[in-house]
């Protein structure tokens, strides 16, 4: 019998919670997971294990003296209302249920009135999941589809003198969240990704190939190490070149890299307060400016095959676009830009109401597409005169929130494309740029499809992206990295 095993039913945590609550509204989150991972160095497994992990989380929402809603300082067109303070407690594993109410009563005792008070989510709301049901489990089963033909590919590396190293990981979290408004919702979210790096024998060489997948049974290893040894081989060629301005073409990966932190600048309340790229004069936003000649669909869909995520939103603490009190909204399918233009920020409803605008919650998942983009990333590179091809991006740190101008390394692997081929690698380098800057400079984009992000996969691997030629993307100095 497994830790996990002698936990109670989550649905009746959520149900002694909310009993024990009696007198003030509340909010229970239970989260179950559970995680297989293999590891892999030395063209060999090593590691492979299965955990399994709870969280509950009780929010209590608190008559408090004091001012109506609003936020501090700002004007607000909502009712007054009474005043309420928030408090959480979130404990991990077995927990004392009713230790827990009385933390999270305690920490909203010593809190402000909230500022984005409303009315908690009410029924009627579903997922079609019962809520009663078991917790979803994966183990190590699930890594099957990779770890049978990793054989294979071990044997290839060490006929091919290179060596394979990685790790596959599959998480299975069940959501359950009830509130005393009789809202009851329950979600299961799979969440998968493999990554390979192969290395020459000498260690000189190096390059990377990573994928998101839900259940692996769409993942296709032998592709992947083919994409490896092809990117070895042209590495083969050693070539050095300055800092400088290049054409750059941005495998999908790339892209993906680039426009997550796009997507986490999308805050309403940021932008109207002057802090965000997407800040208009006096208070305003730039929503319906251009931000592409290309006419670019940046968009979030909760139903989007193959890269499914929760329908509705979770958070067990309010932050500038998202808020407790909205715990259970549905999550709708919404379009952050639309045709090359600005088309949506992330509020919540108190936000919403405040600024006269449509409640948009975040999604879970990004998929940027170019109608009428079909082509593969190696029609790309034989339209190319000369440029560079990437890898993809890594270490990305934000520089100016303003301009969401950011800074990071190349990694494991840039190559140089000279009539149409790739005639060898080159140095790494430093860059500085903009995501929406790198968008208004797109000048060709290839299909749109499954990629991960090197930078920020582990959190955000639901993405899909296309290859992006850029002009002019900003090496700002070569990198001495290996």
């Amino acid at each position: 019998m497994t830790d996990g095993d002698r936990l109670p039913p989550a649905p009746d945590v959520i149900e002694r919670a909310l009993t024990l609550a009696r007198g003030h509204d509340c909010v229970v989150v239970v989260s179950d997971g559970s995680e297989a991972d293999v590891r892999f160095a030395n063209n060999t497994t090593t590691t492979n294990g299965v955990r399994r992990d709870r969280r509950v989380t009780v929010i209590s929402f608190v008559a408090a003296p004091g001012a109506g809603r609003g936020r501090p300082g700002a004007a607000s067109d909502m009712p007054a209302g009474p005043a309420v303070a928030v408090g959480v407690a979130s404990r991990a594993g077995a927990v004392d249920v009713a230790e827990l109410v009385r933390a999270s009563e305690a920490d909203a005792g010593g809190a402000a009135p909230a500022d984005d008070a409303m009315p908690l989510v009410a029924p009627p709301g579903s997922t079609g999941a019962p809520f009663g049901a078991p917790p979803a489990l994966t183990d190590l089963s699930t890594l099957d589809a990779v770890v049978r033909p990793l054989a294979a590919a071990f044997g290839r590396a060490r006929s091919a003198r290179h060596v394979l190293a990685g790790f596959a990981s599959h998480r299975m979290d069940t959501i359950y969240l009830g509130s005393s408004t009789g809202l009851r919702l329950r979600h299961e979210q799979p969440t998968g990704t493999l990554q390979l790096v192969a290395r020459s024998a000498d260690g000189l060489r190096s390059t990377w190939a990573g994928v998101g997948s839900s259940r692996f049974d769409d993942v296709d290893v032998d592709v992947l190490h083919e994409r490896l040894v092809r990117r070895l081989a042209w590495a083969e060629r050693r070539l050095e070149l300055p800092a400088g301005r290049y054409e750059t073409i941005l495998p999908p990966d790339a892209t993906a890299d680039l426009m997550v932190v796009l997507s986490q600048a999308l805050s309403g309340r940021d932008a109207e307060d002057g802090r965000s790229p997407f800040s208009g004069p006096d208070g305003t936003t730039k929503r319906g400016e251009v931000l592409s000649s290309l006419p670019f669909t940046l968009r979030s869909d909760p139903a989007e095959p193959g890269l499914e995520s929760i329908p509705f939103l979770v958070t067990t603490a309010s932050g500038t676009d998202v808020s407790v009190f909205d715990n259970g909204l549905p999550v709708a399918p919404t379009a952050w830009v639309r045709e090359g233009r600005l088309h949506a920020l992330e509020y919540h409803r108190a936000a919403a109401a405040r600024s006269g605008t449509v409640t948009t919650p975040p999604g879970d998942n990004l998929m940027l597409e170019l109608p009428g983009a079909t082509d593969p990333l190696d029609d790309l590179i034989a339209r190319t005169e000369r440029g560079l091809l990437l890898t993809c991006l890594w270490y990305i740190r934000e520089v100016d929130p303003v301009t969401l101008l950011v800074t990071g390394l190349t990694r494991d692997g840039v190559y140089l494309v000279e009539g149409g081929e790739v005639v060898g690698a080159v140095n790494n380098f430093r860059f500085n740029e903009s995501p929406i800057d790198v968008l208004a400079r797109t000048t060709e984009a290839g299909r749109t499809e499954r990629a991960l992000s090197r930078e920020w996969g582990e959190w955000k691997s639901r993405t899909a992206m296309p290859a992006l030629r850029v002009a002019d993307f900003n090496m700002s100095s070569v990198s001495p990295a290996t």
